[in-house]
């Protein structure tokens, strides 16, 4: 099975490939079942169920070692999102100094997340090159508020969010490099659901991510989001980033059968209870400027027994592919 690349994701591949070519290992473990570890790894869960009902939904879903390390993983991009996100402080030196204690071998015992963070990526070898990746990511949003095209675009989803779904990857298992090219595409296919459902809140923050130069092609203009203006124009171009990102989740989704077979369900329902949140924009005419998109709870249940029946179908013969290959360069 092999992904087909559209010409924006070579360079995103490059990225994504060379972490593996030479891995950066955290430190050692947390003694397992030590009343840190209990400390830790609950603050991360209660992060994830404050703040991503889908996000801790799909992780319940898991095997419970594998559902603590999602959950660190998830705490770890929260508290870099919510740095950048505030409008109070020294963001670029909070972000700086958080970069520092997420990225150490031995955070303080008092820093919750970033303890919990690291046991993660010393159990299950994440290469730390895909953590500095995503906090590059996240720093340009202090600097970059405006795409071109979506091109440009695709670097950011690449470094917020395909980096995430590496990172899952050394947690659950994968089989091998032919994986990769589909997490990079459900990345993008994961950060263009945000950015489609977040326009207003992001317009606030003064940030605009659509593609600017898709916006002219369809006769709109920064005064039209700023106006909320939900006419033909931006039904149309709402219809086409849709179409788009329908596409992603489509030729992503495959590349859920070359992970761990025990933790294909979670992945599984996490994109696809995301791309119902495109069914809920269209629901409500593209309206995303005096309403935030969301699936509800009752609708993720009803959805649950499709995605099940949806992952036990894939691949059945890959039981729980692991990699773990990986070298010690400190």
């Amino acid at each position: 099975m092999t992904a087909q690349l559209d010409l924006w994701e070579h360079g995103l591949l490059a990225q994504a490939y060379a972490p593996l070519e030479n891995r950066l290992r955290h430190g050692a473990e947390l003694v397992a079942g030590s009343a840190q570890s209990r400390r830790a790894y609950d603050h991360c869960r209660a992060i994830t169920r404050e703040h991503s009902r889908t996000f801790f939904i799909a992780s319940s879903l898991m095997r419970a070692e594998h559902r603590r390390a999602i959950q660190a993983l998830y705490a770890f991009c929260r508290v870099s999102d919510d740095i950048v996100d505030r409008n109070d402080g020294d963001r670029p030196a909070d972000l700086r100094a958080w970069r520092q204690r997420s990225l150490s071998s031995h955070p303080g015992s008092d820093d919750l997340v970033a303890l919990a963070w690291a046991d993660t990526c010393a159990r299950y070898h994440v290469p730390r090159q895909y953590a500095e990746q995503l906090l590059d990511g996240v720093a340009g949003d202090l600097e970059a508020t405006r795409y071109a095209t979506f091109a440009d675009l695709s670097r950011y989803c690449y470094a917020v969010a395909s980096t995430v779904g590496l990172m899952v990857m050394h947690i659950v298992g994968y089989t091998g490099k032919e994986a990769i090219p589909y997490a990079v595409k459900l990345g993008v296919a994961l950060q263009m659901t945000n950015i489609l459902r977040d326009v207003a809140e992001d317009w606030r923050n003064g940030r605009l991510y659509l593609p600017t130069a898709e916006l002219a092609a369809f006769g709109l203009g920064e005064a039209d989001i700023a106006a909320g203006r939900r006419d033909d124009r931006w039904r149309a171009f709402m219809r086409f980033q849709i179409e788009r990102t329908r596409q992603l989740y489509a030729e992503a989704l495959p590349g859920i059968a070359l992970l761990g077979g025990s933790s294909r369900f979670a992945i599984q329902a996490a994109a696809e209870l995301y791309a119902a949140i495109l069914d809920d924009i269209e629901a409500h005419d593209y309206d995303v400027f005096s309403r935030r998109a969301r699936t509800n709870d009752s609708r993720k249940l009803r959805l649950l027994p499709g995605i099940w029946r949806r992952a036990r179908a894939a691949r059945p013969e890959l039981l729980e592919p692991v990699e773990r290959e990986h070298t010690n360069n400190e």
